[in-house]
């Protein structure tokens, strides 16, 4: 068992440097291109990719005049399917395709990808991260609009959408068919990299660490066979997504829910064991946000790692929620943009700020983080209160991997089957490797392939806007039309009343 043990640990690190040597010099080279080749404005070198989704945000809130907070209360009633029929064309309600995306989102990029934020770039990374959150509400319903106007439904009723379609028909319809082919395909190419990466092996390998930590550390069972917690949680994906959208639905219908909540539940615990503490807590972030330590590089540095966290955490401009967001049961394309706009709501306002909050007032990203991941400071944080939490965080960290996996490999197996077709063996064939990813992704300290992966995900907002900017008009209509029926539905009711 030793010599097993031993033969299996060395095939490990094999593999790490293989994989680090190869992917090693491309990942440098796609985060030079997409975070730091500068623009300078007022003599200040801002990376272009913190103007490019910021300035998505901020452009597409003013042109849709703040929909994002006049549409809070018509999203709500929607979610229940105020505005809906049962026999409108799709597969999901809006309430599961809204969890479904949220499964997606509402996941380590929340946990560990808030410690990570604030281990970077300091406390003022958290209200950054949340600054993005709010714009990209709208941005979120700009996107998830288009999603489902331009979908197409087969002869047996799956739904194939995203911006694999409207970057197509849409620009096609505006005369502007080569372009919406080759960007349509290169969102393809880029949401497959992301699925396997930031999607899959990104979040199993988490919480696999996560695993490790509360059985023993170097000591655990598992630490040397990583790839076995990988095979079981892998037979557990492979369950669910092979029954397609309608069972990723329902499953992601009873997890986020409880996900989200367990782990709110966990945060309020420790806020409320610190209660004098927050204002203080609230104040030194807001504070840092404009003035940061020296350490932390500078207000540009605290910006960049505060949408970086903040695009990683709920995807907002990304393009991958309308994938998800597509298979919804509606006649009127608009009412699932404005669904769609609580998404960032709840995973970046809500839940990140709950755990930026406890990671700043228990101080543990003032610690020697070297070396350190994310979602072990985080742990760190709530264990400084609660001894025993890290067990409790196990359950959500693997609740949330779970059910983001579930979400990103049906957002790659549409992307997959836009290049190589929808026959069964294609999208098998997909299945089959996402699976495979996941044992894999269990087994290695990621590093430079997780850094790959955010590259691809982070690079999809380019495409995908691009294609936003350009069917803003069909958008507009939408929202006019939905608004409509929307009012009529309502003024019915108080005629009854």
């Amino acid at each position: 068992m030793q010599i097993f043990c031993q033969q299996s640990w060395a095939v490990e690190q094999s593999l790490d440097q293989t994989i680090n040597d190869v992917v090693g010099p491309w990942t440098e080279r796609i985060f030079q291109v997409i975070f730091f080749t500068p623009i300078t404005i007022g003599g200040q070198a801002i990376p272009f990719i913190l103007i490019w989704l910021a300035g998505a945000g901020i452009f597409l809130t003013i042109y849709f005049r703040f929909i994002n907070l006049r549409s809070f209360a018509l999203a709500f009633r929607t979610l229940r399917g105020k505005y809906s029929c049962p026999d409108d064309p799709g597969e999901i309600t809006h309430f599961q395709a809204l969890t479904a995306a949220l499964s997606a989102t509402v996941g380590l990029g929340n946990i560990a990808g808030v410690a990570i934020a604030i281990s970077k770039g300091g406390p003022g990374a958290a209200f950054w991260m949340v600054m993005i959150g709010f714009l990209g509400m709208t941005t979120k319903f700009a996107e998830c609009t288009l999603g489902v106007r331009y979908r197409e439904i087969d002869e047996n009723g799956k739904v194939h959408g995203g911006p694999m379609k409207y970057l197509t028909k849409g620009l096609a319809e505006q005369g502007w068919a080569r372009l919406g082919k080759f960007l349509g395909v290169t969102f393809a190419v880029l949401c497959i990299g992301a699925s396997l990466g930031g999607g899959n092996m990104f979040q199993i390998n988490q919480a696999c660490s996560q695993f490790i930590e509360i059985s023993g550390g170097a000591d655990s069972l598992l630490a040397d066979y990583r790839w076995a917690f990988g095979a079981v949680i892998a037979v557990l994906v492979a369950v669910v997504i092979i029954g397609g959208i309608r069972r990723i639905a329902n499953v992601t219908a009873r997890l986020v829910p409880l996900m989200c909540l367990t782990y709110i539940l966990g945060a309020l615990t420790i806020l409320a064991l610190h209660i004098t503490e927050i204002p203080s807590a609230i104040g030194l972030i807001i504070s840092q946000a404009f003035t940061p330590d020296a350490y932390v590089g500078g207000l540009i540095g605290a910006l960049i790692v505060g949408i970086q966290r903040g695009t990683f955490s709920n995807e907002a401009g990304i393009g991958s929620a309308p994938i998800a967001h597509s298979a919804v049961k509606t006649s009127k394309p608009a009412s699932e943009g404005i669904v769609a706009l609580l998404e960032p709501f709840i995973d970046t306002i809500v839940v990140c700020s709950l755990t930026a909050l406890v990671i700043v007032i228990t101080g543990s990203f003032g610690e020697n983080l070297a070396g350190a991941n994310g979602i072990t400071v985080t742990s760190k944080a709530f264990a400084s209160a609660i001894t025993w939490f890290p067990y409790v965080l196990f359950v959500a960290v693997t609740l949330f991997a779970i059910s983001t996996m579930i979400s990103w490999s049906y957002y790659g197996q549409q992307a997959w089957t836009t290049i190589f077709g929808t026959s069964r063996f294609s999208e098998l064939s997909y299945q089959l490797l996402f699976c495979a990813c996941i044992v894999v992704g269990s087994a290695l300290s990621l590093g430079a392939v997780t850094d790959f992966s955010d590259g691809m995900l982070l690079a999809m907002c380019f495409p995908n806007l691009i294609g936003v900017y350009f069917l803003l008009p069909v958008v507009k209509q939408e929202l006019i039309a939905f608004q409509s029926h929307a009012t009529a539905i309502d003024a019915k009711e108080v005629s009854k009343s």
